[in-house]
């Protein structure tokens, strides 16, 4: 569920951002460290994808059956805005 999905990626986000922290501090080589940068985006890009999915079959479907569609497919929207900026 999205609890879990949010677990996962908080420690797919430390792991990942303890790694570009050491990188720096080893004086590692620039492009070493943007890549280790882009895996941080990837990971958090994959838990970002899994919580949408648990979102649009619990949450979403949850809301259309007690008549608050409309309210919870705006909150979306504003959360996939934000998400994209």
């Amino acid at each position: 569920d999205a609890q879990e999905s949010r677990g996962l990626g908080d420690v797919y986000k430390r792991q990942h951002i303890h790694a570009v922290k050491k990188m720096i501090e080893d004086d590692r080589d620039c492009p070493e460290v943007l890549i280790q940068i882009a895996a941080v985006r990837k990971a958090l890009d994959n838990c970002a994808k899994i919580i949408l999915k648990d979102h649009l079959e619990h949450c979403i479907l949850h809301a259309v059956r007690n008549g608050r569609d409309a309210k919870a497919l705006s909150d979306l929207e504003i959360a996939i805005d934000r998400y994209l900026r």
